[in-house]
């Protein structure tokens, strides 16, 4: 017998066997290192991923230990109804100029001039206010560490003195305000150089360091010429260094461009020099209308120069309350457009400011000089929808009941203007010192917190919804939130959903938790939303989670 044969095909068989077990063992393995792969999606035992090939399948493997896996649960979010969040600005003017409202006194030592100001911006947010403005340059001087200009004898009682203990007002006003969920306008003077209650003219003052652009009233203060070119660079450097340094909501100036006639005796503005300068290069326009021109020219100026800054401070002004006698029809009175040169109806039709708030310092009643008249036709100028929010004479405006006149002039606002509410008091004195003022108000119309009203025309990048973490606490629960970019954040609205009703609250830029009590007037407490509010009064999209 031949076996010579027989060992081949054995030889062979043997040799297949071996090949094809090397090749499924290094298969299975090859599976077995997938499946352990991190990459691989995780998937339910009883299915098989479309990627998978069923080809080869490994065989199990028996160990001696056994692997639980632990599933994370992901929660679907929770889309719910919120309710509409309240707009209104509610600001109040704090002057500075002769001391009216801050300093009280000029000789106050640092601590004694932050106690106050804290007091009033604690005032304000007690009574649901949310803006301040803040004059900060009353006459060509300055509240805050200028390179500009000096400091103000109003602060230390000596022009170009600093704070002792040194410290920068304006930086304090700014950070105390923020923290109150106060938005903080600088308010500025442009062309005032010297109040007459300024102390003596000193080779500090402005009067001295800049005479070629000054001019001497009658009364005793001192004018910057508006018309001269370096008063326009000078005041617009000003402007911007303040909007470049400090991190302000809005800039402010108010009435005073060209001097009341009564500042300089009745006598014509002392601005013979620029006039016959503008002659001698062939202008052609009259007085009124050049020095309307060069107003104009400085309001859009300024206007522009903030936006290429930071395009989210808003600019705003409160010029006199009347335009021109008879407009409307039947009003009486001063004509800023004639006296000051301040064609404040061309800046509200021009879109050069974001809000605008004529000083309408009268009661409803006579219709002569009417604050419901007067704002109706601003309103109606407001052809490119910027915000109108009027003056109001909180301290003295002529009625027998004031608390009830303002109280009726903010229902009146709200009524004319429903898109964009607002109101500015003059000033936070007349509700310190009338405690029935500010019950009135605050049991009133200001008797919840509003946010202020957006402004659309200004762009914002979108702002994203934060993150909300609830833990569940004995009688309550414990949230907190997270934003990925806190720096755009200045607000926050909490809304909680007790039975079926959602109650929200405005809670200030640094607050990032509150406990919410399970059980509120009877019902629970069944689900807590929050969002971001930015600069601009944009809201987030909200992040709701419910309560377990």
């Amino acid at each position: 017998m031949n076996l010579k044969p027989i060992k081949s095909a054995a030889a062979l068989t043997l040799l297949c066997s071996i090949v094809l077990f090397s090749c499924a063992s290094r298969k299975n393995k090859k599976a077995a290192k997938e499946l352990k792969s991190p990459t691989v999606e995780v998937v339910k035992s009883d299915s098989v991923p479309a990627t998978q090939s069923p080809a080869i399948v490994a065989p199990p493997v028996v160990t001696k230990t056994t692997v639980t896996e632990k599933k994370e649960v992901v929660e679907a979010p929770l889309r719910v109804t919120l309710p509409a969040v309240s707009r209104e600005f509610r600001g109040a003017w704090v002057a500075t100029v002769a001391n009216i409202n801050w300093p009280t006194k000029n000789n106050y030592n640092t601590e004694s001039q932050k106690r106050e100001a804290i007091r009033l911006l604690d005032f304000l947010k007690e009574n649901n206010f949310n803006a301040v403005i803040f004059q900060v340059r009353p006459s060509g001087d300055a509240l805050y560490d200028s390179p500009y200009e000096p400091w103000s004898y109003f602060l230390t009682g000596a022009i170009g003195k600093r704070p002792d203990p040194y410290y920068d007002p304006l930086t304090f006003w700014v950070e105390e305000a923020h923290k109150r969920g106060l938005e903080l306008h600088v308010w500025l003077n442009p062309y005032r150089a010297h109040h007459a209650t300024g102390g003596a003219v000193t080779s500090e003052s402005m009067v001295r360091k800049a005479p070629e652009m000054v001019v001497r009233l009658r009364n005793g203060m001192y004018w910057f010429d508006p018309a001269n070119p370096k008063t326009q660079d000078h005041a617009a450097k000003v402007v911007l260094d303040i909007v470049k340094r400090y991190d302000i909501d809005g800039v402010h100036f108010d009435d005073y461009f060209y001097p009341y006639a009564s500042y300089n005796g009745g006598a014509d503005f002392p601005d013979d020099a620029s006039w016959n300068a503008y002659k001698r290069t062939g202008g052609t326009l009259s007085r009124g209308d050049w020095r309307r021109d060069q107003v104009n020219k400085f309001i859009e100026r300024v206007y522009h120069g903030i936006k290429a800054e930071k395009n989210y401070v808003k600019f705003g002004i409160s010029p006199f309350g009347i335009w021109k006698p008879g407009y409307p029809a039947g009003i009486t009175g001063s004509s800023q457009y004639d006296e000051l040169y301040a064609d404040a109806k061309l800046w509200l039709n021009k879109g050069w400011i974001d809000y605008f708030t004529p000083q309408l310092y009268w009661p409803i009643e006579p219709a002569r000089q009417s604050f419901t008249a007067l704002l109706k036709w601003w309103e109606s100028e407001n052809t490119q929808k910027r915000h109108v929010w009027p003056g109001l004479n909180t301290v003295e405006v002529r009625s027998a009941n004031r608390p009830q006149e303002i109280v009726r002039q903010i229902e009146a606002t709200r009524q004319l203007i429903p898109n964009s509410i607002g109101a500015v008091h003059w000033s936070i004195a007349g509700l310190l010192q009338s405690p029935s003022m500010t019950q009135a108000v605050k049991n009133g119309p200001y008797q919840h917190k509003a946010l202020i009203p957006r402004t659309p025309w200004l762009n914002a990048s979108p702002l994203l919804a934060p993150t909300l973490l609830l833990t569940n606490e004995n009688s309550s629960v414990f949230a907190k939130w997270l934003h990925k970019q806190p720096e755009q954040v200045f607000q926050w609205v909490a809304y909680a959903q007790y039975g079926d009703t959602w109650e929200y609250e405005i809670l200030d830029g640094l607050q990032s938790e509150k406990s919410f009590p399970r059980v509120r007037n009877g019902k629970t407490l069944k689900a807590v939303a929050i969002r971001a509010v930015d600069r601009l009064s944009n809201e987030s999209d909200y992040v709701a989670k419910p309560v377990r």
